[in-house]
């Protein structure tokens, strides 16, 4: 029997060439998207699960309402993970870790013959005992035990000593904000995983930050660094909580944080907040793809059950006689489907070899490393791939086929399609047009918000500008150094700020601590704070709405700040210039208003800002050049600062490339779109394709007939293709608003961002109308132009 199916198969396969390579091409390609979209998803949610403590480490966040919006930080006291192991019985360990890739801060590390630039870590001594990142020198519970140890990846220790056995013990020198300090390499580390969300390139004892630079890390009343616990097993996390919820009050009577813990492995999923709930993140993503995924294969499936279904009758009379000797329906439904399976099997093992050729290609396109190992889960995934395919497939045409009645089918009555059969293939069809507005509209939707973030006026040019560390010797001759810089052809201004204009999540430093006349009680706001050198406002470009910049016209602005209009509008002043205001136990007049500029993503709204004239805690020059003379004006410079600053290197970045690093996610997931966007289209005009050819061949007849009575060619094309631009206009009404719910929800993660328009489904209506024709019309042209004489014989 098994033998007679299969010899039965292999000869339908051949009958019917045209209809197996459309299903083993719209197959395989699904199942290669499919692949390679598990593979995505299977990274995205091992993403940090690679540390032996995963199941018991936790993140500590702070939850605070500033402004009435509910707000969470990363940021956290300098004291807290020290007290909280010592008052919680329920932590084991607690680590304090400042990492300054979050902040978009490098640190310079130097021995007396090479410098380098990297990012890096401040960690309390029990880092590698709570995280499990390899060391390829040095033991874990050791190498931080020394304030002045250093750990530092491999590529740093071949760098500045040849290779990773050298480097052990020796010092170096590790600079930030322009402060020098000594450490002694007591460690080197293994490659970071590529599921890791914490960068970094060295890790230095934390007690050297605060006998440097981060001396108010000692206190309560300042944050900065991040607090990671690791919890007894079996702690019940909702009790604990409660319990830490105003545990700050303890050692800081006036905080206006409450604390809470999260699993750190789902910090990298679930880390967008909204009004202090969690609401997503890249989760979200993980969502969407696994839609994208379900819905190609399904588009595949339906073009196997569209081309069976639609061909039924050309195997009619083979159902017939095989129930007319005695088979009975399940024997039928057990052939039907096992064709499913080889198709499936088949179109599997080709999608498996397309994913090994492009997977090099997608990891390029989404920055992963992901690599295929023949794990436990691969293989149930791939089983259960080909069951689902093979199922879904296969279980409708197998049950249709099998349901007809042997005497009806050898007395030729069902020879002729049922409505039952038309009704279940239009709206199989539909199902395809809807999947491929709601991908085209998305695609559009998501390039013109990354469109809109690239353009958007930010409130400075940000064109031509570059940014570089002010430190080294450099510290000293600063003014020297911008006078020289500023005569150098090609550069149109330079100044020095106290960071990166471009910074981190949250706006880099912030404070509480600001009073005015009139502020309400209650009022707690986080104001961003910067200090300036002269120059620096104009260097950047940014616009002026009320006062002056700060300027050695009129003295020393050491007291003076500049603020920006939504600190105006916070602080309720109707004419801020000359009002005085208290930071830091200091009192300095408003001089000045900007117009607001943003200094983080557009996902973020523009935060309250103070500028002050401080050019001794500046720590970053700003040059802005002119357009065209780049290529001139860099070599100038960087020979500029060698002179100055002997012994360090040169490492500037445009600002430019800054900003458009905030939006590398959404950009790898526009591309991404795009790609498995084309991908379903195509399979769906695959499918069409295949239809339009069958359409036409069961008409043949007809159409003879009415070329014969008259009929144009432009008739008979209009005839085959408006029925499919029928099913293209009902899928319009429903695809429209789901598209535009799915959207708007995604665009409300921007703070700012586009009003979805009608031109965007207008569009979105062309193009899949255009489509269906270009995909249709070649089969009805061909028919339409068939001699009727020839296809009436024929027929």
């Amino acid at each position: 029997m098994f033998k007679h199916h299969l010899r039965m198969m292999l000869r339908n396969l051949q009958r019917h060439k045209g209809a197996f390579a459309i299903n083993l091409m719209s197959l395989s390609t699904g199942i290669t998207c499919v692949l390679l979209i598990y593979l995505w998803i299977n990274d995205e949610l091992h993403f940090d699960k690679f540390h032996a403590n995963d199941a018991t480490l936790y993140q500590v966040i702070e939850k605070s309402t500033e402004n009435g919006q509910v707000r969470m930080h990363e940021s956290t006291q300098g004291p807290l993970a020290a007290a909280m192991e010592k008052d919680l019985p329920e932590v084991t360990t607690a680590a304090t870790v400042l990492p300054l890739a979050n902040f978009n801060i490098t640190a310079t590390i130097k021995t007396a013959e090479k410098s380098i630039k990297n990012y890096g870590l401040f960690a309390t001594s029990n880092f590698f005992h709570i995280f499990s990142f390899k060391l390829l020198a040095g033991q874990p519970q050791q190498v931080l035990a020394n304030e002045n140890g250093m750990v530092v990846s491999a590529e740093i220790a071949r760098s500045l000593f040849g290779s990773v056995e050298n480097a052990m013990g020796k010092s170096v020198q590790w600079e930030m904000f322009g402060q020098p300090n000594s450490a002694v390499i007591t460690g080197v580390l293994d490659k970071l995983p590529a599921n890791n969300s914490m960068p970094f390139d060295f890790v230095i004892n934390y007690a050297s930050l605060l006998k440097g630079v981060g001396q108010n890390f000692k206190e309560w009343y300042n944050e900065g660094p991040h607090t990671y616990v690791q919890l007894r097993p079996g702690t019940d996390l909702k009790k604990f909580n409660a319990k830490i919820k105003d545990y700050l009050k303890r050692y800081s009577r006036g905080t206006l944080f409450s604390l809470q813990v999260r699993p750190y492995s789902s910090a990298y999923l679930y880390g967008h907040y909204e009004n202090g709930v969690q609401s997503g993140g890249r989760i979200e993503y993980v969502h969407l793809f696994s839609l994208v995924a379900i819905f190609i294969l399904i588009i595949a499936c339906i073009n196997f059950m569209n081309l069976s279904t639609a061909r039924a009758s050309r195997r009619l009379k083979e159902v017939g006689i095989k129930k007319a000797v005695g088979a009975t329906r399940t024997t039928l439904v057990a052939q039907f489907m096992g064709e499913a399976l080889f198709l499936t099997v088949l179109s599997l093992l080709i999608a498996i070899g397309l994913a090994a050729i492009f997977l090099p290609i997608f990891n390029q396109i989404t920055g992963k490393q992901i690599t295929v190992q023949l794990t436990a889960s691969l293989v149930a995934w791939i089983l259960a791939t080909t069951l689902f395919t093979s199922l879904l497939a296969g279980s409708y045409p197998a049950f249709y086929l099998s349901g007809f009645h042997a005497v009806e089918v050898l007395k030729g009555k069902l020879m002729h399609r049922s409505w039952g059969e038309l009704l279940a293939r239009k709206g199989l069809v539909v199902f395809q047009f809807i999947v491929s507005l709601v991908l085209i509209i998305a695609v559009m939707v998501i390039y013109r918000q990354l469109a809109f973030v690239q353009s958007k006026n930010l409130g400075y040019d940000k064109a031509h500008l570059i940014q570089f560390d002010r430190e080294g010797a450099l510290m000293q001759s600063t003014p020297a150094f911008l006078t020289a810089l500023k005569k150098i052809p090609g550069v149109i201004n330079a100044s020095c700020i106290e960071e990166s204009v471009v910074a981190g999540v949250g706006g880099g430093s912030s404070t509480y601590d600001v009073s005015w006349p009139g502020k309400p009680n209650q009022a707690n706001i986080d104001f961003v704070t910067r200090s300036l050198d002269i120059g620096l406002l104009e260097t950047m470009g940014v616009q002026m709405k009320e006062g002056r910049t700060f300027s050695d016209q009129f003295g020393s602005d050491s007291a003076k700040v500049i603020i920006n209009e939504t600190a105006i509008k916070i602080m309720g002043l109707r004419n801020p210039l000359g009002t005085p205001i208290r930071m830091w136990g200091k009192t300095s007049t408003i001089v000045g208003v900007v117009k607001d500029f943003h200094i983080t993503s557009l996902h973020e709204a523009i935060q309250p800002m103070i500028f002050r004239y401080n050019p001794k805690t500046t720590a970053v020059v700003m040059v802005r050049l002119a357009t065209g003379q780049e290529s001139q004006a860099l070599p100038a410079i960087a020979a500029l600062y060698k002179q100055y600053n002997p012994g360090y290197v040169f490492s500037y970045h445009f600002l430019d490339e800054n900003y458009q690093a905030q939006y590398i996610s959404e950009q790898r997931i526009s591309l991404l779109s795009r790609y498995f966007a084309g991908l379903a289209i195509l399979i769906s005009c695959l499918g069409l394709f295949g239809l339009a050819t069958f359409n036409a061949e069961v008409r043949t007849k007809e159409i003879g007939v009415r070329k014969a009575l008259g009929a144009s060619v432009s008739n008979v094309i209009l005839l085959l293709i408006k029925d499919f631009l029928k099913l293209a206009l009902i899928a319009m009404l429903v695809a429209f608003p789901l598209a535009w719910w799915a959207m708007h929800s995604w665009l409300n993660k921007f703070v700012y961002h586009i009003a979805i328009g009608p031109n965007l489904f207008i569009l979105a209506a062309f193009t899949i109308v255009v489509i269906t024709l270009l995909t249709v019309s070649y089969q009805s042209a061909k028919a339409a132009l068939i001699n009727p004489s020839r296809s009436l014989n024929e027929q």
